[in-house]
């Protein structure tokens, strides 16, 4: 399998029989270029314009791709996705409304994509999820969890390897100045990470200890 960042919280994941994208959004709104991308599937956390672009992925072999905005459960290609209603806020939802969790089995890897988490996850919802092997978990407080919260929550899935996003990079819009840098959620996690281009993995090369990967948008 092999995972690409697209760039905010957007991530391009290639498995033997499916691709799926995350978050597409709109570059007017964020700032950054989206590159032209085909999925089979598009998951949709919230319907924010930084995370709802799904007209932006083209789809596969002659096909529109599946797309999922909210919870439930799902399957293409073999792909199994299961959504979980969360919240954008501390708040339940009060001031920036609901987000939708993603758990997705790809290549026998378990995945949880947390679009823009906006609080700790509870013990009951971390049941339902289940194992998971790779996190993907946005670090730039303001909209979603702090640093700080992010790495609680890194800490109470527990997978392997954690792919931080959603962070302040080089060219987003004023309105995500606040964001903090990737370095500072490293910090919190006492880890390093050398930025790679793409992450290839499979079942049987997971990591023991957990690893944190920075990927660089492409």
């Amino acid at each position: 399998m092999e995972i690409k960042y697209l760039g905010h919280s957007s991530f391009r994941i290639k498995g033997k029989k499916a691709v799926v994208v995350t978050d597409p959004f709109d570059p007017d709104m964020v700032g950054l270029k989206f590159p032209g991308v085909d999925a089979d599937i598009i998951t949709v956390s919230h319907e924010h314009d930084d995370h709802n672009a799904a007209d932006r992925v083209q789809g596969r072999s002659g096909k529109q791709p599946a797309v999922f905005r909210g919870p439930g459960e799902y399957e293409v290609n073999g792909v199994k996705i299961y959504g979980f209603r969360t919240y954008h806020d501390a708040q339940q939802g009060g001031e920036r409304g609901t987000n939708t969790v993603y758990r997705m089995v790809v290549d026998d890897v378990a995945m949880l994509h947390c679009g823009d988490l906006g609080h700790l996850i509870d013990d009951a919802l971390l049941e339902e999820i289940g194992e998971i092997n790779i996190l993907f978990v946005p670090t730039g407080g303001v909209y979603t969890i702090s640093e700080k919260d992010a790495a609680k929550v890194a800490r109470q899935v527990d997978p392997n390897i954690i792919i931080p996003m959603h962070y302040r990079v080089n060219g987003l819009k004023e309105s995500f100045n606040g964001l903090t840098p990737v370095d500072a959620f490293l910090k919190e996690m006492d880890k390093t990470s050398a930025p790679e281009n793409k992450l290839v993995i499979s079942k049987d090369t997971l990591p023991d200890e957990i690893s944190v990967v920075v990927l660089t948008a492409s």
